[in-house]
């Protein structure tokens, strides 16, 4: 029997391929796994009008972890017209199914380690090691949203905030509305999680993030709780920055920052800056982090123009599965893939096509398995 049940969710378009060598170098690692198929994404959007169907969420029930390739998402109204004949008009609404998983396995850590391996010609600068927290399950990704805004919450919303006064005169179907929620459970945990990782991994600066000098309630909060908790760390320093200014101190010092923590916008907002400064999206890995599970993936998307071509760079994903087997407690599997990844990077001989090569997908992946 196999120590570890792992939930396979391989998703739409190029996440399929990048699955594919990631599921090589763990084999290589001789990871003692059983892997159950996960059926998710567009195909079957389309054809059940659910992507996340409860066969998964059973699966996910009974894992001890996932790992996630990638999923295409559409607005509303594209998604409803790609329904099949039977569904349509019958109400149903496409809802992100990462995004439902996170919420429903409370899978509150997003964590995107970001590291500069040295020989990769996409580095900004060799030296970057970031590691950002992101709170994964609040913010304006909490999924709570109105179009058309009904006359009930237009009306209490003009008893409650005198600004809101500027919009109520406008037609409830010409306007929308997301909210913005935020809990000091939320803010506690992700920015505790921050200082711990820093702890662990001797980092020695946490930088909270946000955006609390004009979304003063909910930021606020955020940082506030953030100034609370790093009392708590005396060995650790902490400082704090305005999400749009960090993008431009990212760029012009990004030796300065190792540890950073953020709202679920501005986190994967940032992020996403980080990881292109280590090479783009092909090497962003991302752990959705809770108590009792968690799925590892790639930070990009499905890429549908690049779906079939096992072109994409499977590193991202390689790397998530590194990020998996840490969490498992398989450390000594995760160093060797990790130092595989670095050495086929150093050494260049095998490059994808972002890299300036022209290994495959799976090229890659084998590359990687055989200094495993």
């Amino acid at each position: 029997m196999s120590q570890f049940n792992i939930a396979w969710l391989p998703g739409d378009g190029v996440g399929i391929e990048v699955m594919e060598a990631a599921k090589i170098c763990l084999d290589a690692l001789k990871f003692d796994a059983k892997y159950t198929h996960g059926d998710i994404g567009w195909e079957f959007w389309c054809k059940e009008g659910e992507s996340f169907p409860q066969r998964t969420i059973d699966l996910l029930k009974n894992s001890h972890a996932a790992m996630f390739g990638a999923i295409t998402s559409k607005p509303v109204k594209d998604a409803e017209a790609e329904l099949a004949p039977e569904l349509k008009g019958k109400g149903l609404i496409y809802r992100s199914p990462i995004v439902r998983m996170r919420q429903m396995f409370d899978l509150y850590t997003c964590l995107r380690p970001c590291k500069a391996y040295p020989g990769n010609p996409l580095n900004y600068k060799d030296g970057i090691d970031m590691v950002i927290f992101r709170e994964n399950t609040e913010d304006l990704y909490s999924g709570v949203e109105f179009t058309p805004v009904p006359d009930e919450l237009k009306a209490t919303l003009k008893k409650l905030s005198k600004p809101f006064g500027h919009f109520a005169d406008i037609p409830g179907d010409q306007f929308a509305i997301t909210c913005k929620i935020n809990t000091q459970r939320g803010c506690d945990r992700i920015i505790r999680a921050a200082f711990e990782y820093a702890k662990t991994f001797g980092y020695p600066k946490v930088t909270i993030i946000h955006k609390a000098n004009v979304v003063r309630a909910t930021e606020g909060m955020f940082l506030e709780t953030g100034k609370r908790i790093a009392k708590e760390y005396p060995g650790i320093a902490m400082d704090d920055a305005n999400v749009d200014a960090i993008t431009m101190w990212m760029l012009k010092n990004p030796k300065n920052y190792g540890v950073m923590v953020a709202t679920n916008l501005f986190g994967d907002i940032v992020s996403d800056l980080a990881a292109q400064m280590v090479g783009g999206l092909g090497f962003g890995c991302s752990g959705n982090i809770g108590e009792k599970l968690a799925v590892f993936e790639p930070s990009h998307g499905s890429a549908p123009k690049y779906a079939g071509q096992y072109k994409v760079n499977p590193i991202a994903t390689i790397l998530a599965a590194k990020m998996m087997l840490d969490w498992l407690g398989e450390t000594e599997k995760a160093a060797r893939l990790e130092k595989a990844v670095a050495a086929v990077i150093a050494e260049g001989q095998v490059r994808t096509y972002d890299m300036g090569g022209k290994a495959t997908t799976l090229e890659m992946g084998e590359a990687i398995a055989k200094k495993v």
